[in-house]
């Protein structure tokens, strides 16, 4: 999946973080969700998944972005 088939719903210019290296959430085509963050090691996530962390500011930014 290339980058320009997603939504960006956080990261748009709102505040200091507007480059491609800011956590931010995309929507998909098929309606689910990618998130970009910070590699977490809470836990070591299975075979073929991964951790992100990321801010509440940007979770509570694409919930606006989708009227949510």
């Amino acid at each position: 999946m290339v980058r320009e088939g997603l939504t960006r719903l956080t990261g748009n210019g709102n505040g200091n973080c507007n480059n491609d290296d800011c956590p931010n959430v995309y929507r998909t085509a098929s309606g689910s969700f990618v998130v970009q963050g910070d590699v977490s090691e809470a836990f070591t996530a299975p075979d073929g998944e991964g951790l992100v962390e990321i801010p509440e500011e940007t979770l509570r930014e694409a919930f606006r972005a989708l009227g949510w």
